[in-house]
């Protein structure tokens, strides 16, 4: 059943349908400005944030030769200032002082600029944005710093490896076609280039900006909390302005991809440990027939990971760890399917039979035809989650949105592809077909290239090599492939039917202590909010000995992998399906998550849980997942400064956590028996913690509390015993001295990344603004998640917005200076300070001089983060034994 409502007036007399959310409340209406802007205003009066999102057609593909970049450019340079508003920077100031957040991104072929801000100052900041697009100004002083900005956002991808690649794969395409270009654009391409020709960037900027944003092109969506009518007059008084050049859509017809850049073997070196192979075909764009879904269809059946798949029978070889497929890096005029794959070391040793299997399985799906009964099924789970879809903030909103309205008619601006309602299997042959030795490329990654390539790519100096592969050799490669039975995936188990709502006895607005054991706690919170047939589940097992050693902590986390690596081709079935679940290591344990439409939750939990008892260890799989989280160790160097500065903030601050090098050391001499010793120890002493919330009964959480209870505690020989009071583990965290600036400098573990990073943290107890506090949550994960933090640190104040927001209304402005000179300012008497500064490898110099200073009486410098650690107190904990918590 389709859910739909009417929009406005439009060219005439013409009515258009939106089809929307059985339990969306918002309304929606589709206007057409004067100056031939389309707009969708949505109306949400429930919303405590409002939000706008513009979308330009025009993106990096219409970079001009030799200013590579000038769109990306043009991104940043529109936050600036305008002519109404000529104050640099009061855009940004704006909005972030009104609670709001703003952004934009630059993609091939079109700009998104989204923003929020508070409801009662939206009006001026829509004001605000819309002269983006109607009188910008670009001051040639905001030039050039947005042009350091822009090579300093590209310096930081330079070691990523996802954006060397992508920029490999471009390279590696028909020079004619836009898709070769480098989009991000640096100091270079904006500006030493453009001189040395004798051209003005900003000149070129402004020039880019006439020609290419007109209001035809354009597409804005405005979320309000006023009604529809006051939204459409806000809307046609800001954003009448904007010029209508009736500019053309660009469009950029042909393949990136010729004959010369298929049938290739590119071996490409990449920056992290670990073998990546990724196969990749020109396809016919999904766009083009996303009624009938054709690539949604083969992903889902390529990507599957259930028994019988691909990645099945690679997982039981031992030859990968992550297997997925879709498409990518799509347009209206060309598309890629691509299947990606992690490899373990076995699995690099046998690259020829990964690809023959996958042919092997396109010809299973070619030779069995399309079948109906996996397409109508594909077709409920996607009608199902777009019906029952969580609300998510309007800032994400808008912005998905107005991506949208380009591509698909108004009917379907908010479903877009989700629901394709027409089984043709004539189409999905025609993709499949597409799917063949002749034309496809591979793109093999692993740092065992290094030193056996000849080619340099320019942008990022990804180093690679390319060979021939003729259709005869990958014909061979098929046929020495491992005779292991690949099969299409059964029926769906998971699949929910009853989408019906409880009846709510009482509607709790707090999470209440529904039961309490010597086992465990049970917290219950019934929905009153949300009403979609949807529950959450979280269960946390203290277990004392789970962190107590570096070795407890990895055989802890490896432990828990194993049991997500057991359950995956029963439970993968569950989250197609919409179901999700997650086992994972905590400091003081593990936990288990489950969240998604709570029909056949119960089942996927009693499975959990019987994995976790009947836990053993599988030699096989156990190899493999050491060389995974090894990996993850070494690859840690390669974090960005910034991400290694907040790895150091916790290590010193968190009175129970290892240093990643002595986990890897520990990791590298345990075995697989040490593992199968170490679970009894873990599990002979526990006690959990159960929050459930959402489309479940009170009666339910309890059945699932005393089920696991029976399971892990009950018996003659439990492999549970209850924790001693004494065992209850709480997170601590340093208590730094008044009046100290502590700092910790050290070099970036990766001297090849040039950029640094500081980390400044100030222990405070300041409420944040009352608006963010007022924020209401917007979905049932949301809400668990505050309500869990409450739980986890044993505060209990499921109540604390009220009197932290009244506090804060009574706050002056003397309060807040007061505080301000006493906590944040330089020489603050009561300020606690820890600085983390992590120098890149071009900072050297300036790490060496701050080491050399001698510490004075108001700063100390941290040589050694355990010492250090060990000689701090800590502060207390509101979480004690089950006797002592505070209920």
């Amino acid at each position: 059943m389709e859910h739909s409502i009417n929009g406005g007036d439009l060219r005439g007399n013409e009515r258009v349908e939106i089809l929307k959310p059985r339990i969306d409340k918002r309304e929606y209406r589709r206007i057409v400005l004067s100056n031939s802007l389309e707009v969708l205003l949505i109306s949400d009066p429930d919303t405590d944030k409002c939000a706008a999102a513009m979308d330009v057609n025009v993106g990096s593909f219409s970079d001009p030769e030799g200013l590579e970049g000038l769109a990306h450019f043009l991104e940043h340079m529109l936050f600036y200032a305008s002519e109404k508003y000529p104050l640099e920077d009061s855009y940004m100031k704006y909005i972030t002082e009104h609670g709001g957040h703003a952004n934009a991104f630059t993609a091939s072929e079109h700009t998104n600029f989204q923003f929020d801000v508070n409801c009662d100052y939206f009006e001026e900041a829509l004001d605000r944005f819309a002269q983006f697009f109607i009188n910008p100004l670009m001051s040639p002083d905001a030039t050039m710093r947005e042009i350091k900005a822009v090579d300093s956002e590209n310096q930081k991808n330079l070691l990523s490896d996802s954006w060397r690649m992508y920029q490999l794969q471009k390279h590696l395409s028909a020079k004619d076609h836009p898709y070769h270009k480098f989009s991000t654009g640096n100091w270079d391409t904006l500006e030493v280039r453009p001189k040395a020709k004798g051209l003005d960037t900003r000149d070129e900027l402004i020039k880019f900006y006439e020609e290419n944003y007109s209001a035809n092109l354009m597409h804005l969506v405005v979320y309000g909390k006023k009604n529809l009518d006051d939204i459409q007059h806000m809307v046609e008084e800001k954003f009448h302005g904007i010029r209508n050049t009736a500019r053309s859509c660009s469009i950029y017809p042909g393949r990136p991809c010729t004959s010369e850049h298929l049938q290739v073997l590119i071996k490409a070196v990449p920056v992290k440990e670990g073998h990546k192979l990724n196969i990749i075909w020109p396809v016919t764009p999904n766009i083009r027939h996303y009624k009938e879904g054709p690539c949604r269809y083969l992903s889902h059946l390529i990507g599957h990971e259930g028994e019988g798949s691909l990645f099945f029978v690679l997982k039981n070889l031992g030859w990968a760890t992550s297997l997925g497929a879709g498409e990518t890096d799509w347009s209206n005029e060309f598309s890629f399917f691509a299947v990606g794959i992690d490899l373990t070391d076995a699995g690099q040793e046998h690259m020829e039979d990964i690809v023959g299997l996958l042919f092997k399985y396109i010809l299973l799906l070619k030779e069995s035809g399309v079948n109906k009964w996996i397409f109508e099924e594909i077709c409920a789970i996607g009608e199902t989650m777009f019906h029952f879809q969580d609300k998510v903030p309007p800032f994400n909103y808008v912005a998905r949105v107005a991506s949208n309205m380009r591509l698909y008619p108004p009917h379907d601006w908010l479903a877009a592809s989700s629901l394709f309602p027409e089984f043709n299997p004539d189409t999905i042959q025609m993709v499949l077909l597409e799917l063949t030795p002749s034309n496809v490329r591979i793109l093999w990654e692993s740092k065992k290239f290094d030193g056996c390539t000849n080619m340099i790519e320019p942008w990022y100096g990804t180093t690679y090599s390319v060979e021939n592969i003729l259709d005869i050799t990958i014909q061979q490669w098929k046929d020495g492939a491992p005779n292991d039975l690949l099969s299409l995936p059964a029926p769906n188990v998971f699949i929910p039917t009853d989408l019906s709502l409880k009846i709510v006895q009482e509607k709790a607005k707090f999470p209440v202590l529904l039961r309490k054991s010597f086992f465990s706690r049970l917290w219950f919170k019934a929905d009153t909010l949300f009403f979609t047939p949807k529950a959450y589940v979280k269960i946390d097992f203290n277990c004392p000995e789970s962190g107590h050693s570096p070795e407890a902590e990895v055989l802890t986390d490896i432990f828990t992998r194993l049991l997500m690596d057991y359950l995956n081709e029963y439970a993968y079935d569950a989250q197609v399906a919409g179901l999700y679940y997650s086992v994972y290591h905590t400091s003081t344990g593990f936990q288990i998550v489950s969240i998604g439409y709570n029909h056949k939750m119960r089942i996927l939990l009693d499975t959990i849980i019987t994995k976790v008892v009947d836990f053993k260890v599988k030699r096989d799989r156990f190899s493999v997942i050491k060389e995974t989280v090894i990996k993850e160790y070494q690859n840690f160097k390669f974090k960005q400064p910034y991400q290694q500065a907040s790895y150091y903030c916790s290590l010193i601050l968190e009175d129970q956590s290892w240093p990643w090098n002595e986990a890897l050391e520990a990791l590298s001499h345990l075995e697989a028996d040490d593992l199968a010793k170490f679970i009894p120890c873990l599990l002979s002493r526990a006690f959990f913690e159960c929050y459930t919330a959402g489309n479940i009964s009170s009666n339910e959480a309890e059945s699932l509390v005393q089920h696991i209870e029976d399971v892990m505690f009950g018996g003659t020989q439990p492999i549970c015993k209850p924790l001693y009071p004494s065992q209850h583990l709480t997170n601590r965290i340093l208590k730094l001295e008044s009046g100290v600036n502590y700092f910790y400098p050290i070099q970036g573990l990766n001297q090849q990344d040039e950029n640094s990073a500081l980390l400044y943290y100030i222990q405070s107890n300041k409420g944040t603004l009352i608006d963010m506090k007022l924020e209401k949550h917007k979905n049932l994960r949301e809400e668990s998640a505050f309500f869990w933090t409450e739980i986890e640190d044993g505060t209990l104040k499921f109540d604390r917005t009220e009197p932290e927001v009244a506090a804060l209304r009574e706050l002056t402005k003397k309060d807040v200076i007061e505080f301000f000179n006493n906590y944040i300012k330089i020489g603050a008497p009561l300020k606690k300070k820890l600085s983390l500064q992590v120098y890149g490898g071009v900072h050297s110099s300036e790490y060496e001089a701050v080491i050399r200073n001698e510490n004075n009486c108001h700063s100390m410098c941290i040589d050694d983060i355990l010492s250090f650690r060990g000689s701090q107190p800590l502060y207390g904990s509101y979480k004690g034994g089950l006797g002592l918590m505070k209920l």
